[in-house]
């Protein structure tokens, strides 16, 4: 089964550098499938959302 949220992890691992909807094609191999209190936490500390697939947007995350 698909996670509905994902965060994508950089090359150390340990920080996040997108936040992406379940299924996005955008979504890197370093990508963990997460709940959505954690991916709008992720948006909310600042990790950018996927240009792509517009996680935000999904989300109603507003700035």
């Amino acid at each position: 089964m698909e996670p509905d949220w994902l965060i994508e992890r950089g090359l150390s691992g340990r920080d996040a550098v997108y936040v992406h909807v379940g299924g996005c094609w955008n979504a890197g191999k370093r990508s963990k499938g997460v709940t959505q209190e954690q991916a709008l936490r992720a948006l909310a500390e600042g990790v950018k959302p996927c240009p792509q697939c517009e996680p935000d947007n999904a989300l109603g995350f507003l700035d």
